[in-house]
């Protein structure tokens, strides 16, 4: 064999080892798509007979709407994680039972998966029980309008009780949306229509870009309804929403929508605090919902268990979990939605903020 024969073939098993690693490192960091360990199995949770127990789900205001919305909410991502689709609809079925009402999803979750779940759950009367929200993508006018009606689709509906603009995590966002032709236009165009009842956004990158969007909005003549951003245990000691944007929601009446309670788990991993007491954190603040990802039963049953059991936290117990975990949340290491593109999905597919195609 030539001695460039040899260099060619040597080269060649290099970049194929360096793209195995590389696509080893992308999966690992991939957002996690299974329980915590040590997570909570089917029947681990006692709960009351589900009649009983939706009379007693604490129902909370979203800002100013008038309506009314479950304490606890059901992350959408989760829901298409189940390999099983069967499972993905009992799993929605079981919450509405239970007395959740907020359910959450997007327009890109699973590629769709996630909405064709819910839209198949809330057949048979659960619609009407649901307070239904999602997301899109889409940054201009005709981005939006085709991700919208996709998603209407999907989900069986011809109207959409909260729709949210997605990922706002670039400074850039809030003019995108707002320009002439931007995002703005075609939910406001929507709701006229009659195709979605109220207005969000959700971001999980720092604070900045959220009060950016709100002072662009205001600019615009434009109010939310609602907010999504991460409200949790850890979120208090590193570019904080609860102290930043929290005031400001509360101040404007806006209905504030906490999610990242545990960051998929990964706050656990700190072995600072425990799974209920990170839900039971979030919604001791002036959330109007704590949505959660539940891709098993028991942590769906853990996550009703503890808005049934919640009870407001005095501040002796507030400081306490605050200081078991101010070590560990000093840099953000267990918020990777602050810290990497993890959680980043309009990063990784920027052409889900410019048209229709998953």
């Amino acid at each position: 064999m030539s001695s460039d024969l040899t260099r060619r073939k040597f080269i060649g098993l290099a970049a194929a080892g360096l793209a195995l690693a590389a696509c080893k490192a992308r999966k690992k960091e991939d957002v996690p798509k299974s329980p915590h360990p040590g997570a909570p199995v089917e029947g681990a949770t006692q709960l009351p007979a589900a009649p009983t127990s939706a009379q007693q789900m604490p129902m909370r205001p979203l800002g100013s709407t008038g309506a009314m919305v479950s304490l606890v909410g059901l992350g959408g991502f989760h829901i298409g994680l189940p390999k099983e689709e069967d499972e993905g609809i009992r799993l929605i079925r079981t919450a509405l039972d239970h007395g959740i009402n907020f359910l959450d999803n997007c327009w890109d979750y699973n590629g769709g998966r996630s909405e064709e779940r819910m839209g198949k759950a809330l057949e048979g009367g659960y619609r009407d029980r649901a307070f239904l929200m999602t997301k899109l993508d889409g940054r201009t006018r005709e981005a939006a309008q085709a991700q919208l009606e996709q998603s209407l689709k999907r989900l069986r509906t011809d109207r959409i009780d909260l729709v949210q603009i997605h990922e706002v995590i670039r400074m850039t966002d809030p003019a995108r949306v707002f320009a002439p032709g931007g995002a703005i236009e075609a939910l406001v165009q929507a709701k006229q229509a009659g195709k979605l009842r109220f207005i969000g956004f959700t971001g999980h990158k720092v604070p900045e870009i959220h009060l950016a969007m709100l002072k662009t909005a205001d600019e615009h003549g434009f109010r939310f309804d609602a907010v999504q951003m991460p409200l949790n245990v850890m979120d208090a000691h590193y570019k904080s929403f609860e102290k930043k944007v929290l005031p400001v929601l509360l101040e404007k009446k806006m209905g504030v929508l906490g999610m990242k309670a545990l960051g998929s788990g990964i706050l656990l991993e700190s072995h600072t605090v425990s799974a209920v007491e990170c839900l039971h954190y979030a919604m001791n603040l002036p959330t109007s919902t704590v949505i959660t990802g539940c891709e098993t039963m028991g942590v769906l049953q853990q996550a009703i268990g503890a808005a049934l059991s919640f009870q407001p936290l005095d501040k002796q117990r507030v400081a306490t979990l605050l200081a078991s975990t101010a070590a560990a949340a000093s840099d953000g290491k267990y918020e990777k939605f602050k810290t990497t593109e993890r959680f980043d999905g309009t990063a990784r597919n920027p052409r889900w903020l410019e048209g229709p195609s998953i």
